[in-house]
């Protein structure tokens, strides 16, 4: 799914579902960053796979160790923009860093089907979980999850206002 918003249902639905225990601007952006790798590989028409090192368990357990650091040092900046669409937490670290591993593996997790060039137990140089039938399922799901976290997202908000 490069760079497409699909990610971000999975995000939101569970952020929404656990917004006691993540940081949710952490969960949304982990869930799309492994995107910006793609991204350049077209931009530059570099000669790197697709989906390379950050789409692999390890890559992507250095990049989601990135994101919770920087994440953290932008909580402060993240929570004003959460707070002016309802949604007020006061990170942990921990929180943004649970966020920012869950945002990556489900990534990983759901592009690994997708794509045979994707080699997610790096070094091993293969893809067990390449399932290309499974592209309408996992469409539909990311789809549907989105519509789920909405749904709970306005929950939450129209709660909140009626208090």
């Amino acid at each position: 799914m490069p760079f497409t918003p699909f990610h971000l249902g999975p995000g939101l639905l569970f952020g929404m579902l656990l917004l006691r225990h993540l940081d949710l601007p952490a969960l949304l952006v982990a869930s799309v960053a492994l995107d910006l790798e793609p991204l350049f590989v077209i931009i530059t028409g570099a000669g790197y796979n697709l989906h390379g090192m950050f789409h692999t368990f390890l890559g992507g357990s250095v990049a989601a160790a990135a994101i919770s650091v920087a994440m953290y040092r932008l909580s402060g900046f993240t929570g004003r923009i959460a707070r002016a669409f309802g949604i007020s937490q006061e990170p942990s670290f921990r929180a943004v860093a649970a966020a920012s591993f869950l945002g990556v593996y489900s990534h990983l997790l759901l592009d690994a089907p997708l794509y045979a060039d994707i080699k997610p137990f790096f070094p091993i140089g293969a893809n067990p979980l390449f399932c290309p039938q499974l592209s309408g399922a996992i469409y539909a799901s990311c789809a549907i999850a989105f519509l789920l976290g909405a749904a709970a997202y306005f929950a939450r908000v129209f709660a909140l206002n009626r208090h």
